[in-house]
């Protein structure tokens, strides 16, 4: 069972959210909230495995919400941090993208169809991340207009193998553990122990930090295929 908590400045909005998703024999709404600062005390006391995120709410905003629901001590758990999706109206703009940096594990955009939200919150319950295209679209091109990429740092990229510096790229590249798979001739357990031991590594929590750190030292840009 998943469960979620579902966070939305408007109660039609949420309102939906939770007739949707109540529907569903796997998944549990624990808890509903009108802004970051309810979320972050809902988040408290039921322990969530997902937490669907409006950006833009009063008192206090998703990405701060998010910032503190996905820091380390937060989860009751250690080992199974509260995961994040983040609902949007817009496909990338500087909250979007801050939110991926404070610890969102999705993106979403709020006219999707139903059947989307149900896969992405099964898909951050099972450790995925999910990026709407539009949105990811959006962060390439983001990335793609800043004058130079950043330079790897040669003191964190140097913790990984050739190879798990090879599963990072091709995670960057959106690939899925199977199609990297496929694409390095390796069973999917070795991809998932190999980008296992990426995250650890480089003290990331999941694929969405994985994408970011992959752009941001340089090792993937915008527009380059992967070997």
């Amino acid at each position: 069972m998943i469960r979620v908590l579902v966070v939305d400045d408007q109660p039609l909005v949420r309102a939906g959210i939770v007739m949707l998703l109540d529907t569903e024999p796997d998944v549990e709404i624990v808890a509903e909230a009108g802004d970051g600062a309810q979320a972050i005390e809902e988040a408290t006391r039921h322990q969530p495995e997902v937490v669907i995120m409006d950006v833009r709410m009063p008192v206090m905003d998703g990405v701060e919400a998010t910032r503190q629901i996905t820091a380390d001590g937060f989860s009751a758990a250690p080992d199974t941090p509260i995961k994040v999706l983040i609902l949007t109206t817009y496909h990338a703009d500087g909250a979007v993208y801050a939110a991926l940096r404070a610890g969102a594990s999705g993106f979403l955009l709020k006219d999707a169809a139903p059947d989307e939200l149900l896969s992405a919150v099964r898909a951050i319950a099972s450790g995925d991340a999910w990026l709407h295209p539009a949105v990811a679209r959006g962060l390439l091109t983001e990335f793609a207009a800043r004058p130079e990429p950043r330079a790897p740092d040669p003191e964190v990229m140097s913790r990984l193998t050739a190879r798990e510096r090879e599963v990072l790229t091709l995670v960057a590249r959106g690939l899925s553990n199977a199609e990297i798979a496929e694409h390095l001739v390796l069973g999917q357990v070795t991809v998932k122990t190999h980008f296992g031991r990426v995250l650890m590594k480089l003290g990331l929590r999941d694929r969405a930090q994985a994408v970011v750190a992959a752009y941001e030292s340089g090792l993937v840009t915008p527009g380059r295929s992967p070997r």
